[in-house]
């Protein structure tokens, strides 16, 4: 086994933690078309936001500090803010697989914005296994696509774009020194949370009447769903490569399809499960680092309070 792979096996209960973020996600869709109230997804991106926000604030007891007072709240307003209401407007006004082929092209946004923000030049491998990853999604969905909302597609578009953005700022920010994962996700969860509620009340109105299958639909989204999965997955990002963090994204909708099949009744073609073998190898290849990296000659700025020195040496 050579060194380069035997720091791959070493991270591997890390990343399989980190996973655990997108696999819970691939179910989002199911929740939202089976159990939520139709077409309010500024409510729902509310209602999963900001409990959850409040729950790790609870938790963690630390609020932001100096320049985290406004780094929290762009980093809460790409990953959650302009996130969740993306998403869930998306979900709505699209068949849930084309919603997922736009957002499998995110490895791809990542990689971009790595190199002009972390200063890490993609290599042809990480791009090729992007496409490849964007097709095997595409093959997995592609019997639902049917005709196309232009809104629902902008909407998934800037939804991808938006968490993209997210990733590699909250990479290249880091963590303020003696501040772990959960207190970073509560920051965001509630500043996203407080951004969308004024606009969910003006544009949507006051909140629909719940029966208890919506109520049992949002503690799910709120507490399992982001509580505890937007931990690992910042987690992970604190301590993982951008480009691997993004490459666990396809298993989102390989949940997705998993779950249509099983609980929902959705056959299975054998397009869409040769779709779920590349992009379920996509994700494997994702994880593998490149031996040296190619800079592109940026500098890269370290994040302040040794964050990322620490995070080297954590598991």
């Amino acid at each position: 086994m050579t060194a380069h792979t035997a720091q791959t096996a070493s991270r591997l209960p890390l990343i399989a933690l980190t996973a655990l973020a997108p696999l819970s996600w691939g179910t989002t869709y199911a929740v939202t078309t089976e159990f939520l109230p139709a077409d309010r997804p500024l409510f729902t991106g509310l209602v999963r936001a900001l409990p959850a926000g409040l729950l790790l604030l609870a938790i963690s007891r630390r609020l932001p500090s100096g320049v985290w007072w406004w780094k929290a709240s762009v980093l809460g307003a790409l990953n959650i803010g302009a996130f969740f209401p993306l998403l869930f407007l998306s979900a709505y006004r699209l068949p849930g697989g084309m919603a997922a082929v736009v957002g499998s092209v995110g490895p791809l946004f990542v990689a971009g914005l790595a190199t002009v923000l972390l200063g890490e030049r993609p290599t042809v491998r990480t791009l090729l296994t992007g496409i490849a990853a964007a097709l095997g999604v595409s093959l997995i969905v592609l019997k639902a696509a049917g005709a196309l909302d232009p809104v629902g597609l902008l909407a998934a578009l800037a939804s991808t774009a938006s968490m993209s953005t997210g990733t590699v700022l909250t990479k290249r920010w880091g963590r303020p020194a003696g501040v772990g994962p959960l207190a970073l996700s509560g920051w965001q969860l509630t500043a996203g949370g407080l951004l969308i509620a004024p606009v969910a009340f003006l544009v949507e109105g006051a909140p629909p009447a719940l029966d208890t299958r919506a109520v049992g639909g949002y503690l799910y989204l709120a507490l399992a769903n982001t509580a505890v999965s937007y931990w690992l997955w910042f987690r992970g990002i604190g301590r993982l490569s951008a480009t691997q963090v993004t490459f666990l994204g396809p298993l989102s909708p390989l949940t997705a399809a998993v779950v249509g099949w099983a609980a929902l009744g959705q056959s299975l073609t054998p397009l869409q499960l040769l779709g779920m073998t590349i992009a379920f190898g996509a994700t494997i290849l994702g994880q593998l680092q490149p031996r040296s990296p190619m800079p592109t000659g940026r500098p890269r700025r370290a994040p302040r309070g040794g964050a990322r020195r620490r995070a080297s040496t954590t598991v």
